[in-house]
């Protein structure tokens, strides 16, 4: 997720370093790697990352361990890569509550001095709407509950049908005129523009749980949740410049909503205002935006943290039932880091997915095309016994 959060520097070259769980010390041994999560291998956006990032999942080609001094080398199309791997004997930062993930680096946002524009912004933003749902109490009426709900649903599908499954992953194709009205009930959720959100998300998927990870676990629960928001120069730093989301900048539309994002939250509360005065506002802008902001924020934080996971994706991603019920599927995460080209999240029966269901209904009648679900191939590869 990322509210205002634009590419201003290219990045410092960063140490990589895989992620760290509490697990007992392991003695030297032999091993073989393969790479996971690298998507379906017809997909357009894994054709668009090989093309533009050379840590895609096809550049990888061998990797060898150095037991001796604690590095990992990788040939990769030719170059060699070394990465040193984090010293193991060092203390770390303590372990989150009720989970296996340990905190390697805990970084501190609010305690800092070097708050840009970019971080005073979002910080206000989500201030500002936190601040007008306490008012809530006070200017309730049913009308205004409803329409806070009807708000939710919209809203809310329009991140995860629309800028997750649709623009970030390409899971399906809807017609040009659907997926553009689907963008742009994800712009009203005041979660950022469609092209800066998934260029956020599709790195999060390449560097998952890394030190270039934009939001990870790694480095504390709630950097995760909602304080890497306010540290954009950090950000931009990890990821560097946006040249993952070449497919919606080339699209006029995008990079108007790009240009224009800040003006149709502020238009749709003027509506709600002269619709219904002071609850519309308190309800459908203030109760329903921090609602989805902290729905959305649960599935990088609580579902690479609390869960379990069903499939071999070599990161911290969970399936987390209780955060799926809220954020409409989107809580199997583990489902999803292993088949990031599926539309589906919930492979079980029993997995409720609604935005699942949403997409199913469109393809069956016929405005959903080319909708992408795992094979049992690719599911006997990710699962644990393979």
């Amino acid at each position: 997720m990322a509210l205002i959060i634009s590419a201003l520097l290219k990045p410092n070259s960063l140490p990589f370093s895989p992620l760290q769980r509490v697990t007992p010390t392991a003695k030297t041994r032999r091993f073989s790697c393969k790479v996971l999560n690298s998507g379906h291998p017809d997909s357009e956006l894994n054709q668009i990352q090989r093309k533009q990032s050379p840590l895609g999942s096809s550049f990888v080609t061998q990797l060898r361990r150095s037991y001796s001094n604690g590095e990992v080398s990788a040939l990769a199309n030719g170059v060699s890569v070394v990465a040193k791997e984090p010293d193991h004997d060092l203390k770390t930062q303590g372990r989150i509550l009720f989970s296996d993930v340990v905190v390697q680096k805990r970084r501190e946002v609010f305690w800092r001095g070097n708050w840009n524009a970019l971080d005073i912004a979002s910080a206000g933003i989500v201030l500002a709407m936190h601040l007008l749902s306490l008012c809530a109490p006070f200017y309730f009426n049913w009308p205004a509950f409803w329409l806070a709900a009807g708000l939710y649903l919209v809203t809310g599908l329009g991140i995860t049908l629309s800028f997750h499954r649709n623009l970030s992953h390409r899971s399906f194709k809807l017609p040009k005129w659907l997926e553009y009205l689907f963008a742009y009930c994800g712009v009203q959720a005041l979660q950022g523009n469609p092209i800066d959100w998934v260029s956020t998300h599709r790195y999060h998927h390449q560097f998952c749980d890394s030190e270039r990870d934009p939001h990870s676990p790694i480095e504390g629960f709630w950097f995760s949740h909602v304080n890497w928001l306010f540290d954009t120069s950090t950000v931009i730093e990890k990821r560097g410049d946006s040249t993952n989301v070449g497919d919606l900048e080339k699209q006029p539309f995008y990079r108007f909503l790009q240009i224009t994002y800040i003006l149709h939250p502020i238009a749709l509360g003027a509506l709600l205002y002269a619709l219904g005065g002071f609850p519309f506002l308190v309800w459908g802008m203030g109760v329903r935006t921090i609602w989805v902001y902290h729905i959305t924020w649960l599935v990088n934080s609580a579902s690479h943290v609390w869960g379990r996971q069903a499939w071999n994706t070599g990161d911290l991603s969970k399936n987390n039932w209780w955060v799926a019920l809220l954020a409409f599927g989107e809580g199997w995460h583990n489902n999803h880091h292993a088949f990031e080209y599926s539309a589906r999240h919930g492979l079980e029966w029993w997995q409720l997915d609604l935005t699942w269901y949403v997409i199913k209904f469109l393809q069956v009648v016929g405005v959903a095309t080319e909708v992408k679900v795992p094979s049992q191939l690719h599911k006997q590869k990710m699962a644990f016994n393979n």
